[in-house]
């Protein structure tokens, strides 16, 4: 069919037959904003349109509809448009607004602290080789902050692989310092070793062992906060976890900073919770960062994935649900959280230092450390002690037994 597309005009060939809908969705252009018009005649989305038919697409919004929405700063062209701020926006006020929002959240910590940390304090980030985390690396370093890059190595075959090799030419190419520890060679096991048998699922090994490693390090090198890439999409999903089981615990623990504790245990803090997914991988784009795209193949049925599928039907439906039902809770917690029987599902255990490796636990040893011993059991080895980290910055003390450490970690610039 030949489609004529007005202001400016011009004439493009669509193959058809196929509906009016069908057809603005080929031409990109929002069906709110335009009439169209067959062989003169005015016709709904759900309209059937002929191959040889003749077709307008007619803009009816003042200022060039038909060409896309403006950029809400400049009226230029826009490159991206979020439905949930009802905003759009061209490329470089784009930046601006990603450098915005994780400012807000920088300033707007919501656990008593003025801000989640400070210029002058050293940073490290938890970077995975994915858009969060790098997205967030280069927008901290361009604010000006002192932060370096952790990667830990997982050992997930060539995803793994790919993904150390992006971390690594972006902090060559920025001039960042990146952390690299492996489990495999630094811890005596691997993510992929929980895939069968006993114990933890692979994604609650995973998750474990990267808090653990983030912390250690953290404590290790002396860095006076951690750093996720967690953005709205993650957030969200875990909120609606911890309300579909009433897990008071950890909805009275869930918050953009959680401070520092007992001694190791070192404040964490999400600065990219405002921001959704696709303004995250949509900034990369923008700042021509390569990122892994595909997901880690040992994730498929990880309930946060149908958690955020089930979210983002909603979404769909109703922009800014995802924003509403997280803004909402964390706005609420202090006084959701406020009476003596809410302030005890917040009071977390009581925290001693693991008798393996000195971080901190609420029993003898560490979830980290039994997990670690059984893995490498389960393959009749011996673990090798870790060293036994001090107060945090002090480094590490003598190992407890006479087997050999693990291997320092890489600093690479």
């Amino acid at each position: 069919m030949r489609v004529r597309l007005r202001n400016p005009d011009r004439e493009v060939e669509v193959e058809g037959p196929r509906r009016v809908s069908e057809l603005l969705e080929a031409l990109d252009v929002p069906p709110h904003t335009v009439l169209v018009l067959v062989d003169g005649e005015l016709v709904t989305a759900a309209s059937e349109v002929a191959d040889d038919a003749t077709v307008e697409v007619r803009p009816v919004i003042s200022g060039g509809a038909a060409d896309g929405p403006s950029c809400v700063v400049c009226r230029a062209r826009a490159i991206i448009e979020e439905p949930r701020h009802r905003s759009a926006w061209c490329a470089e006020h784009f930046v601006e607004h990603v450098r915005g929002q994780v400012r807000r959240a920088i300033d707007t910590p919501g656990d008593g602290r003025r801000r989640m940390f400070h210029y002058g304090e050293r940073v490290l980030l938890a970077v995975s080789g994915g858009k969060d985390s790098l997205a967030l690396w280069d927008v901290l370093l361009d604010l000006g902050y002192d932060v370096d890059g952790l990667y830990i190595g997982l050992g997930i075959g060539g995803y793994s692989s790919r993904s150390l090799e992006v971390v690594q030419a972006f902090a060559a190419r920025r001039g960042a310092r990146l952390v690299v520890e492996d489990l495999a060679e630094d811890y005596g096991f691997s993510t992929p070793d929980a895939a069968s048998g006993p114990g933890r699922s692979t994604c609650g090994l995973c998750g474990l062992s990267k808090r653990y490693v983030f912390n250690r390090v953290a404590v290790r090198d002396g860095y006076d906060v951690v750093l996720t890439g967690h953005n709205l999409d993650d957030e969200a999903a875990t909120l609606l976890g911890n309300l579909l089981r009433w897990n008071d615990a950890m909805l009275a623990r869930q918050r953009p900073t959680l401070p520092d504790g007992a001694d190791n245990q070192v404040r964490k803090a999400k600065p990219l919770y405002r921001l959704s997914e696709r303004e995250s991988a949509a900034y990369c784009v923008v700042r021509g960062i390569d990122y892994v795209v595909e997901e880690c193949p040992l994730v498929a049925g990880n309930t946060g994935q149908r958690l955020k599928a089930a979210l983002d039907l909603l979404e769909a439906e109703s922009p800014g649900t995802k924003a509403h039902l997280l803004f909402g809770f964390l706005e609420r917690r202090d006084h959701l959280f406020s009476s003596e029987a809410a302030r005890g599902a917040e009071t977390a255990p009581e925290l001693t230092t693991c008798a393996s490796c000195g971080m901190p636990t609420t029993a003898e040893t560490c979830a980290f450390c039994r997990e670690r011993e059984r893995l490498i059991a389960r393959r009749g080895d011996l673990p090798r002690p870790l060293p036994v980290l001090g107060p945090a910055g002090s480094g590490a003390s003598e190992p407890l037994g006479p087997m050999a450490v693990a291997p320092a970690a890489r600093a690479l610039r």
